[in-house]
């Protein structure tokens, strides 16, 4: 989760937040690059080093801002597609969950147990306790199995909504007939915050989702209880 006066991305959980992590950095590197040399070539150009006709013309300039660039979206776009392939490729998963989205709450059913489903709603401000985070606690979270693979179906009944857990690096649109899919994974127990990343209406930003990790003799025991 976040943290106050917080710089950058929430700290990694899976294995492809982290590849975003890195993704990032590797980005702003090239960035930080462009940046300076634009800042080179337009300082010496005020101070008339590289306005001289026979430099300005030069072939070996066109040469360069053309390759240059074309260079640049190649070592972007590589590891952009890797960590997309990565993101679309769900291998034998362990369990599956659905999540449908409502105006103004989820709902989750777990499909590998029968009848093993509840709604999560917001816990309004006057009803939280001690230790609780407002705007972000559920009455029900949803608990899975960590260091296990996870089939997210994501869909909505009404609107449309998002289902968001950023330090997951999980972002699914939930559209109105269409049953959108995608992989959890956690490497370490706790508690994972997300929220509704798309503005569905009035109380869109009252339909927080918390995640639940935990070993899984744990999971099983808590499933049990919910038969």
């Amino acid at each position: 989760m976040a943290y106050p006066l917080q710089l950058g991305l929430q700290d990694a959980t899976s294995p492809i937040m982290e590849e975003l992590l890195y993704f990032h950095d590797h980005a702003l590197m090239i960035m930080f690059m462009i940046s300076s040399l634009v800042l080179y070539l337009i300082s010496s150009m005020l101070t008339t080093r590289l306005t001289h006709t026979n430099t300005m013309d030069a072939q070996e300039v066109e040469t360069i801002w053309t390759i240059l660039p074309a260079v640049i979206l190649i070592t972007i776009a590589l590891p952009s597609l890797r960590i997309l392939y990565m993101m679309d490729e769900i291998n034998n998963p362990f369990m599956t969950v659905k999540t449908m989205g409502h105006q103004w709450y989820w709902s989750y059913e777990y499909t590998d147990f029968a009848d093993l489903c509840f709604d999560s709603y917001m816990i309004p401000t006057s009803d939280l306790k001690t230790g609780n985070l407002r705007l972000l606690e559920v009455d029900n979270r949803v608990v899975l199995p960590m260091e296990t693979t996870i089939r997210m179906l994501i869909s909505s009944e009404d609107v449309l909504h998002s289902w968001a857990v950023p330090s997951l690096g999980l972002k699914a649109d939930a559209i109105p007939g269409r049953l959108n899919q995608t992989t959890l994974l956690s490497a370490r127990p706790g508690l994972y915050y997300g929220q509704c990343s798309e503005i569905c209406g009035s109380n869109h930003s009252f339909m927080p989702i918390v995640l639940e990790m935990v070993p899984l003799k744990y999971f099983q025991k808590w499933s049990t209880s919910m038969l």
